[in-house]
């Protein structure tokens, strides 16, 4: 890629760069149009080392020797110029130096995805981008190995979901999955131990689920406000609850996605 000196923003492809802060805009244009945002350098250099594709980079003059090498294979403008001009454009002050436009990879299928793991988490209809990211972190830092996510669960490809995972999105193989209940008789089908955060009169606490682990555990978590949903539940093989104390009777998706993940791993671990 090489440097393009921008003083305006006349250039149509300046337009990946748009009006970030429009979230509706965000969600047309970047899954349909099949590009996300690849937000630092750090997150830059894990999507190329991932196999994605820059289609252009935003940059600005004091990053532009540091990004240039990351991005040294591929085609496109590296647009530099004025920070005052690039927060005009992007609606915000860049103060991770740079931004690439990436071409989206397309999905695999959930089979490639399962095939040969142990432990994936499957997030139904999560809204928050940040705790999105926030369980792929988890995920990638605690053992599991794949995550499926509903068809109206937040994209885990938006800027925000790949800053908060600190770019663990890129690594953690992942997939969207079909609507319960039909899409978790086919992760069953695989042999997959369905296991639903909830609470119900029928949880059963979660260190008492890992007395007797499952060999292929699918861990189900819900959306913020009214977790998973009523099918979720019913297709679940157990539903599970973290103990809570002083009253509290549950924890933000990303903390209890945090605390199941490393509980189910460990005892997965220690089974072998």
């Amino acid at each position: 890629m090489h440097p393009v000196r921008i003083d305006t923003l006349d250039d149509p492809r300046l337009d990946d760069f748009a009006r970030l802060t429009d979230v509706a805009l965000r969600r047309v244009s970047e899954p349909e149009g099949g590009l996300y945002i690849a937000e630092s350098n750090t997150v830059i250099e894990r999507s190329v080392r991932a196999g994605h594709v820059p289609r252009s980079v935003l940059v600005q003059e004091k990053w532009l020797d540091s990004v240039l090498p990351l991005v040294a294979d591929h085609e496109g403008p590296v647009f530099v110029g004025p920070d005052a001009l690039l927060e005009q454009l992007t609606g915000f002050a860049m103060h991770r130096g740079a931004l690439a436009a990436m071409h989206r990879p397309e999905l695999p299928s959930v089979a490639d995805v399962v095939r040969d793991a142990r432990l994936v988490v499957v997030l139904e209809d999560i809204v928050d981008h940040t705790n999105v990211g926030a369980v792929f972190r988890s995920v990638a830092g605690l053992g599991a190995d794949a995550v499926l996510v509903s068809p109206r669960c937040a994209d885990p490809l938006y800027r925000r979901s790949v800053r908060v995972s600190m770019g663990t999105v890129l690594q953690v193989p992942w997939t969207r999955i079909g609507d319960w209940p039909a899409a978790g008789d086919d992760l069953r089908a695989q042999g997959f131990h369905l296991a639903a955060m909830a609470l119900t009169d029928r949880s059963v606490d979660l260190d008492a689920f890992v007395q007797d682990i499952p060999e292929r555990i699918a861990l189900v978590m819900g959306t913020e406000g009214q977790g998973l949903t009523p099918a979720a539940i019913a297709a679940a093989d157990t539903t599970v609850r973290i103990p809570m104390a002083h009253g509290v009777d549950s924890l933000n998706v990303a903390a209890a996605s945090a605390v199941g993940l490393w509980a189910v791993a460990h005892a997965q671990r220690a089974a072998r």
